[in-house]
Parts: structure tokens; C-alpha cells; sequence
């Protein structure tokens, strides 16, 4: 019997898997410092924090984003929805272990370091146990790969909210892939890694520029591109089930305990006044929210005291461990109804279907709070918020929602070229569980 041929794919799928097993290896070895590493100084109590972040941040998307998105779709379109959160964790994990990792955390010589990490840490190929990234001696590697790991998986889970309802589960899956690469990881390393917003000064404790607005830019031009939803402004869209909403709220606030607290990289004073701020501004953007709601339709709705605790949320990130309790309590009290005319009036005045106010609460809230910790960033609660301006954080805001809008244009046209971006009329309307999924709520 003549021996099957092995294709170049093939063969190059081996050769990945090939290098994919030799990582133990290189891990068990004593280790040869790469370029972004120093050996690892254990802090026992800042380690065990940060493994209880990571387990909260990890349950802002699954299930706290899946149910909160969930819950605002159409009944129709639950399962759908769902998926994109669960879809978003699988291909980012895979992702981030691969290459996005390294692209975001390495560093490189020269002025590319500004821009993108390097390829050194591939498959995490020279992490090991006793490894330590430079910017968290006290942590083992592994631990800051995976708490970085849950922001990743959570930026492109918020952009679907822009495009709920209507996109193809292909092109989904193609977008979360490709975004990740192009759009994602060269933020990231630009404000986190070492780049050029880092080192400009721009202050973002937990990821107002890297994730919320990265993700409310980028759901803004998805919603632009895809167009709206058949019987958008016609059709009754309300939400199908708030109680999910409500339940998926409560599991995101209680994950933002990780997502800030941990992002002081360790058990101490700044962790402790991140997450007291990140108590505090929800509740006084809620309040704001309700106040111009109530004002305004006479009725306080749920969907809006959720909604601005959530732009609370969004608001003190960038803010959380830069600003004493007065500058979290009005960040939460100022972005609320800034949040407020972002997802109910200006998407309304402009026509475009955002969905899930992806941009109208993550974008615009995210603005608003990375400014406004440009005013309130006070040395006395964290030394790194001196010579904090608004200037300088306008500076990265524009860096970054630049990338965010050309990447994110350049990763929609290659799916609306290759796969193909929205269902078909007849599928969007009997609803994407059943069309793209094959299952349905009964």
C-alpha cells in the first residue's frame, strides 16, 4: 500500500505542534533570560491574590458578559450570543499561547519596540517556573500570562455586542482571529508593554484605552460596516430577558474586583483604593444615569440603573489605582449621563445600530473616565500619577482609537471578502440560534 502524501499544510500543522511540545522542555531547562523576563522573586501573597484576579476577570465574560449581552438580544437570539463570548475565550486562549502573548509582552530592539512586542516567546517557548516578566518580578510568569490572558478574552467579547443579531458566526469567528493579532496585541503592548504610550505617560490602570475603548472604537465601525438589523427602528428590539441582564451585571461587578484590584500586580495599599474605587464610581454613575433617565422619560427603568453601573465600571478603569475616593465618586457621577447620551441619543442621532451600546457605553464611557483621570490622578495615592495631564491622555486616546478604527476596517473587509459578513435577510429574521446554530430556546 503506497503511503498517503503528506501536504505542505500538513506538514506545516506538524511543525507548529512539533514546536508546541518542545515548550516543557525549554520551560524545565534553567533558563536563559529573554529580553522581557528577570528571574522570579516569589511574593507569596501578591501571587495568590492575583490567581483569585484571575479567576474573576475570567468570569466577567463567562458567564458575566455572556448573560448580560444575553439577556438584551432578542429571545431568538440567545444561543448566538452566547456563542460569540464563548467562541471569543476559545480562539483568544489559543491565541495568546501562540503568538499574542509574546506580541504584546516581549520586547523587541530598536523603535519597532514602540508598536509590537517580539517573537520570542512563541508557544511560551523560554517561560519558565522560575521566570518572572520585568514589569511583575513577584509573579511567576505563568500567572501574569494568564491574568493578561482574561483581558484579552473579554475586549473582542464587548465588540460583538456591536454587531449582535445580524453577523455571520463565521465571519465571527474569522473577526475574533484576526483582530486579536492586528488590532489587540499592538495596543496592548503600546500602553502595557513597553511602547510608545507607556512611556509617553499615559495612564491606564486597567485597561480604559486597551480594552473599553479599544472595544467600543471597534464596535462603533462594525456597526457602521455591517449596517443595521432588518426592522431597526421599526420593529420592537427590546431586551427578552432582564433578569439574565440583571444577573449578568451583578458577575461582571464582582469580577471588576479582579479586573482593577488585580492590576496592581500585588496584596497591597494600591489594590486596596482600586477596589474601593471600583465600588464607589458604579454606584455614582448609576445614580447619575437614573437621574437624567428619570428626568427625561419619567420612568426609571432597570435596563438603565444595570447600564450605568456597567459605564461606572468602564469609567474608573483607566482611573482605578491613580485616583482617591472623591475623583472615583465623580468620575461615576459625571460619566453617567455622559454614557447616558452616548448609547440613547447620539446613536439615534447619527443611525447607526450598535447593538448593545458596545460603543455608547464602552467607548464613551471610556473616554470620558481615561480623561477625567487626567484630572484627578493624585501622587499621593499612586507615585505614577505624576505628571499626569489631560494632554497626555488625549494623546493616547487618539493613538489608540486610531488603531482600533484602521485595524478593525481592515479586519471587517477581510471577512466581508472571504467568508462573508452578514446572514441573509430570511436568516436574521427568523433569528441566528436556530440559522447559524441549529438550536433554539423553548
Amino acid at each position: 500500500m503506497t503511503p498517503p502524501t503528506i501536504t505542505k499544510a500538513a506538514a506545516f500543522c506538524c511543525g507548529l505542534f512539533a514546536m508546541a511540545l518542545a515548550a516543557p522542555a525549554f520551560a524545565a531547562a534553567p533558563p536563559n533570560l529573554l529580553a522581557h523576563q528577570v528571574p522570579l522573586a516569589l511574593d507569596g501573597s501578591g501571587t495568590a491574590w492575583i490567581l483569585t484576579s484571575t479567576a474573576l476577570v475570567l468570569m466577567m465574560t463567562l458567564p458575566g458578559l455572556a448573560l448580560f449581552y444575553g439577556g438584551m438580544v432578542r429571545k431568538k437570539n440567545l444561543i448566538a450570543t452566547i456563542a460569540h463570548s464563548t467562541a471569543a475565550m476559545a480562539i483568544v486562549t489559543v491565541l495568546w499561547f501562540v503568538a499574542g502573548y509574546t506580541l504584546s509582552f516581549g520586547t523587541v530592539e530598536g523603535p519597532a519596540d514602540g508598536f509590537i512586542g517580539s517573537l520570542q516567546a512563541l508557544f511560551l517557548n523560554g517561560v519558565g517556573v522560575k521566570t518572572a516578566h520585568a514589569l511583575t518580578p513577584g509573579l511567576p510568569e505563568f500567572l501574569w500570562i494568564g491574568y493578561q490572558l482574561t483581558f484579552a478574552i473579554i475586549t473582542p467579547a464587548l465588540i460583538a455586542g456591536a454587531f449582535a443579531e445580524r453577523i455571520k458566526f463565521s465571519a465571527s469567528v474569522l473577526f475574533f482571529t484576526l483582530w486579536h493579532l492586528i488590532v489587540y496585541a499592538p495596543i496592548c503592548h503600546q500602553v502595557w508593554g513597553g511602547g510608545w504610550m507607556g512611556e509617553l505617560g499615559v495612564l491606564d490602570f486597567a485597561g480604559g484605552a486597551v480594552v473599553h475603548v479599544n472595544a467600543g472604537v471597534a464596535g462603533l465601525v462594525c456597526a457602521i460596516v455591517l449596517g443595521p438589523r432588518h426592522g431597526w427602528g421599526r420593529d420592537n428590539m427590546a431586551p427578552h430577558n432582564l433578569a439574565f441582564t440583571a444577573i449578568g451585571t451583578g458577575l461582571l461587578f464582582v469580577g471588576w474586583m479582579g479586573f482593577n484590584g488585580g492590576s496592581a500586580a500585588g496584596a497591597n495599599e494600591i489594590a486596596a483604593v482600586a477596589v474601593f474605587n471600583t465600588l464607589l464610581a458604579p454606584a455614582a454613575a448609576a445614580v447619575g444615569w437614573i437621574g437624567v433617565e428619570w428626568t427625561l422619560k419619567k420612568k426609571p427603568t432597570l435596563l438603565g440603573l444595570l447600564t450605568g453601573v456597567v459605564a461606572g465600571l468602564v469609567a474608573i478603569t483607566p482611573g482605578a489605582g491613580f485616583v482617591d475616593p472623591k475623583g472615583a465618586f465623580l468620575i461615576g457621577l459625571i460619566s453617567g449621563p455622559i454614557a447616558y447620551v452616548g448609547a440613547v441619543w447620539l446613536k439615534h442621532k447619527l443611525q447607526y445600530d450598535d447593538s448593545l451600546d458596545a460603543f455608547g457605553v464602552h467607548g464613551v464611557a471610556g473616554i470620558a473616565g481615561a480623561l477625567l483621570t487626567g484630572v484627578f490622578a493624585n501622587a499621593a495615592i499612586n507615585p505614577l500619577a505624576e505628571g499626569a495631564t489631560v494632554w497626555k491622555q488625549a494623546i493616547g486616546l487618539g493613538g489608540a482609537m486610531a488603531w482600533s478604527a484602521v485595524g478593525t476596517f481592515f479586519v471587517l473587509m477581510i471577512c466581508k471578502y472571504t467568508v462573508g459578513l452578514r446572514v441573509e435577510k430570511e436568516a436574521e429574521i427568523e433569528g441566528l440560534d436556530y440559522s447559524q446554530h441549529g438550536e433554539a430556546m423553548h
